[in-house]
């Protein structure tokens, strides 16, 4: 399932952020997911029922013990400045109404766990902070009030995360594309692989942090990629 909002229906614009689910879905259909098992959210059809019955009614029922879930998500987060906790925003998301319009990573988390698959691995170009980047604030609300809670993921799930809690998203403009998406997707493709051909989630994370923490200081920023889960999961063999 593959999530991109550029842009919002009344919100600023996720730079490339639509792009880089464009390429996703691409590297997952080249990689070998039939067509017809990637779900594909973007623009105006990301909005938060389309969301809600992909991930609650649609996955359920057509995952089965043997499957391998992605589950991608390129726009804007937010956090809910009385609580901390952080929500992706649908196309059609209000952050000065997060808890009715957005969709909380807390539960999104809740439901890809339960689902009855061999393994789930979800990666999230977003930031929660509400500072800038991929992240927006209700009109008036300040940045940052308390540390942002973006929930701690299951055991069973493998997460990726573009930043930590309180950081930012950047973009690569010579690329188009979020720093995050790019070298998760260079390193998929082969760039992070082992001796033995096999990129792992972890061999896939030690490949992409340094290169994001690097891009993100050269606009004088702090990006740190975020791993949950074990990391010894082969995500694809060459």
């Amino acid at each position: 399932m593959v999530v991109g909002i550029g842009k919002y229906s009344d919100l600023p614009e996720a730079r490339f952020a639509q792009r880089d689910a464009e390429a996703v879905k691409e590297h997952l259909i080249a990689a070998g997911f039939p067509s017809r098992n990637v779900i594909q959210l973007f623009g105006e059809k990301a909005g938060r029922s389309s969301m809600e019955k992909f991930v609650e009614t649609w996955l359920p029922r057509n995952v089965k013990e043997d499957s391998r879930v992605f589950f991608y998500f390129s726009g804007h987060g937010a956090p809910d400045p009385k609580t901390g906790e952080a929500y992706l925003i649908p196309w059609d998301g209000d952050p000065a109404f997060i808890e009715n319009t957005g969709y909380p990573v807390r539960r999104l988390y809740e439901k890809l766990s339960a689902l009855k698959a061999k393994e789930v691995v979800v990666a999230m170009d977003s930031c929660f902070s509400g500072a800038g980047g991929r992240s927006v604030l209700a009109k008036g609300a300040r940045p940052l009030v308390m540390k942002v809670d973006a929930a701690a993921a299951p055991r069973n799930l493998t997460v990726f995360a573009a930043v930590s809690g309180e950081q930012i998203t950047s973009t690569l403009e010579d690329q188009g594309h979020g720093t995050f998406t790019y070298h998760f997707l260079k390193g998929l493709s082969g760039a992070a692989k082992d001796g033995s051909g096999a990129v792992t989630a972890k061999g896939l994370y030690d490949y992409l942090k340094p290169k994001v923490q690097d891009a993100a200081r050269r606009q004088n920023r702090d990006q740190e990629p975020v791993l949950h889960g074990s990391g010894d999961g082969e995500l694809v063999r060459f």
